[in-house]
């Protein structure tokens, strides 16, 4: 394991020499890689560091406000980008795709705030996993294989990229970092685009978050890695004796030590029974709902 005491003094140091007398931006999520870089860089560089947030309308159900909430103090910008990821992945299908054209818009205003404040440096949470799994060709994440290869920056700065999620978890810790930042289910950097098979239209976003705000309220007691909900796809239901054709949800649950492979939760039945009726009798479009058994590997946590 890391010793952390010694890494949040190097990380520190690193962050210094790297962005000199300039001044950097944070890609800031509320996640708790995010939070700790963010963290980090502003005990390194203090007010040079300008932490940015971009709605990109594929977070889950109040997390934007949230963010507002916990980092508006550091002098947070707050972009509203969710017509122009919607507008961008129109159309899309491939999973790989999708991750490409996420990491290519968010890297691009980036660019556009930092140019609006004199910025040079970028700053952003890439972890161990997300380079092993984006150079294995198993996804590219957005920030990793995603992120194109033509940018603005002078550098882009990665404080955890030899860290594993645990480890990240232990540094925020010993910041002084609140519970719900530490202990935080991993949320993928595509947000929930990347729990949509398919084409990501707002719709089927919607439905996708309020099925996740009701997996997570009913697992909120199981220990768990992740808990969330998927779209998956159509197929036929009966509602008010009524044939209708609406979304398939899948119920993802899984536990693990650092991401790299995770075993499916063991939920009761009863537990998985509530969860499947909220599901369909609180979200109208949705017509059945599915649990995947499957660990990683063969499976990825996320569906896509």
């Amino acid at each position: 394991m890391v010793n952390v005491e010694e890494f949040v003094k190097k990380a520190i140091e690193e962050i210094r020499e790297r962005v000199k007398d300039g001044k950097a931006i944070i890609a800031l999520s509320g996640g708790v890689d995010s939070s700790v870089c963010a963290v980090l860089a502003h005990k390194a560089i203090g007010d040079r560091l300008i932490p940015v947030f971009v709605d990109t309308g594929l977070m889950r159900e109040g997390e934007p406000e949230r963010i507002k909430e916990i980092f508006g103090p550091m002098g947070l910008v707050f972009v509203d980008a969710r017509e122009e990821f919607f507008k961008a992945l129109k159309g899309v299908t491939d999973p790989e795709q999708k991750r490409k054209v996420i990491g290519e818009l968010f890297v691009r205003i980036f660019e556009r705030v930092a140019e609006e404040h004199g910025a040079e440096y970028l700053i952003q949470g890439t972890i161990y996993p997300d380079i092993i799994e984006s150079q294995g060709g198993i996804k590219s994440h957005h920030n990793v294989g995603g992120f194109p290869t033509k940018y603005k920056f002078k550098d882009v700065i990665e404080p955890l990229r030899e860290l594993y999620k645990d480890e990240v978890r232990e540094v925020a810790r010993y910041l002084g970092l609140p519970e719900e930042i530490c202990e935080r289910m991993p949320f993928p950097g595509p947000g929930l685009a990347v729990r949509i098979v398919g084409e990501v239209t707002p719709e089927k976003v919607e439905v996708v978050r309020k099925a996740t705000k009701i997996v997570e309220e009913e697992l909120k007691d199981y220990k768990k890695w992740q808990a969330f909900a998927a779209l998956i796809g159509k197929a036929t239901g009966v509602k008010g004796d009524v044939r209708v054709y609406g979304y398939i949800i899948a119920v993802r649950a899984v536990d693990s030590r650092d991401g790299m492979t995770a075993d499916v939760l063991e939920i009761d039945y009863e537990k998985l029974r509530k969860i499947a009726l909220r599901i369909t009798s609180e979200i109208p479009e949705v017509t059945r709902v599915v649990y995947d058994l499957t660990p990683k590997p063969p499976a990825t946590i996320e569906f896509e």
